[in-house]
């Protein structure tokens, strides 16, 4: 973590702040969320489908405000949609803490998935003006994703030891660390990003520039595949885990050991795979290459084996979501800065983020029907992930061939 926080130094105080924001945000909401359908269950005593409901109104209300949340960010400025987005959480999960009925529940649920879709899209665009060439945008996302990562590995356990005493207390400690959040950035984080589209913050052609952006849309449709597969580590391999091992002790810590498998990957891999990348390919090479190992990622499952020897195929697949992730995520977001033009950058991160979400929805649905029906053909399901990612890597070599993935050069009059 030392040469992380080194790296990190060398960016602008406000790109630190977001960096650890970043950290705290994903800290605050793993120590929460995996736990709240257990509480909602059991504590509450809530039946199955209201349990999904509220769960389901939470990613919903993100996925479908993202561009909403990015077009606000591009029009009022980044830093007033990231206070916005942290304050509203705040309130979100302190509302968790009492909420004992179902629509109190799901109006909190609400408020914590808008307030995602509020600074989601304002802090990839914040760190990306703020970092400005293409090489320093790759470097400040591959920080950003260790940042990222460490949120995501600690966060759960975090949360593990506070629900332990009791749920409301993660609750209570996670809306305290997005009130920290929110106060912080008031004082601390410069005002950026109203005139960033270059339309000098009148907002006028941002949705013709934004969803006339064909290069754009056909990049985001084939990298849905990646979020896809990506997702894969909260749906297939836990499901799969419990179908070799049953509902154990042992099945419990292989569950989270692919996540910890996943993070440990991020931190101590992901800026070492960064500068190796940078050295050797060009960044639409390492796009394909990134969607091509998340593919082979795969295999390891696809090749069976039953009892703790199918596990280990399990976490292999995770570790190499994992470093594909860290192949693909700087180069990732820098490609979506090149193909905005630099005009309405939040925006597009919204609607990305919004293209990739219905993707994940339909990809689940298709996951969960595949693995229902391989039961006497176990491997398929995992071939056929493999296949999504090979067949996404050569559309992106498609694009990249084309020209599609060439920075877009904007002149504003």
């Amino acid at each position: 973590m030392t040469a992380v926080w080194r790296r990190a130094r060398a960016f602008e105080p406000a790109v630190q702040l977001l960096f650890v924001n970043q950290f705290t945000i994903n800290l605050g909401f793993y120590m929460l969320m995996p736990y709240l359908a257990a509480h909602l269950s059991g504590q509450l005593g809530l039946a199955a489908w209201a349990v999904g409901l509220v769960l389901g109104v939470r990613n919903l209300s993100q996925q479908g405000m993202f561009l909403v949340g990015g077009a606000l960010a591009d029009r009022l400025g980044f830093k007033p949609m990231i206070v916005a987005g942290c304050a509203l959480r705040t309130v979100g999960f302190g509302a968790l803490a009492f909420a004992d009925t179902l629509p109190v529940l799901i109006a909190a649920s609400v408020a914590t998935g808008l307030a995602g879709a509020l600074f989601n899209p304002a802090v990839r665009a914040y760190v990306a003006a703020e970092a400005g060439s293409q090489e320093r945008r790759v470097e400040a996302f591959a920080l950003f994703n260790v940042f990222y990562q460490t949120g995501i590995l600690l966060g759960p356990l975090v949360g593990l030891a506070l629900t332990g005493v009791d749920f409301r207390l993660t609750c209570a400690v996670s809306a305290v660390l997005f009130a920290v959040l929110s106060v912080v950035q008031v004082l601390r984080l410069p005002v950026r990003g109203r005139d960033v589209g270059g339309e000098k913050g009148e907002g006028r052609g941002q949705w013709g520039v934004v969803l006339g952006n064909r290069s754009f849309w056909l990049f985001a449709l084939a990298m849905t595949g990646s979020y896809v597969l990506s997702f894969q580590v909260y749906l297939a391999l836990p499901l799969s885990v419990e179908r070799l091992l049953g509902d154990t002790a042992g099945a419990t810590v292989a569950t989270s050991a692919l996540f910890v498998v996943s993070g440990l990957v991020a931190l101590v891999g992901q800026l070492r795979i960064t500068d190796w990348c940078k050295r050797t390919w060009t960044r639409e090479q390492c796009l394909v290459a990134g969607l091509g190992l998340m593919g082979a990622a795969f295999v390891p499952p696809a090749l069976g084996g039953s009892g703790y020897v199918g596990v280990a195929g399990l976490l292999l697949c995770a570790a190499g979501l994992a470093a594909a992730t860290a192949v693909l995520y700087p180069f990732e977001m820098d490609t979506i800065v090149s193909l905005a033009g630099d005009r309405w950058v939040a925006t597009h991160y919204g609607l990305y983020n919004t293209v990739c979400g219905v993707g994940i929805t339909l990809g689940n649905l298709g996951m969960g029907a595949l693995l229902d029906a391989g039961r006497e053909l176990p491997a398929v399901p995992w071939l056929t992930l493999a296949g999504v990612g090979g067949v996404c890597a050569v559309a992106l070599r498609g694009l990249a061939r084309s020209g599609r993935l060439a920075p877009v050069v904007t002149t504003v009059a």
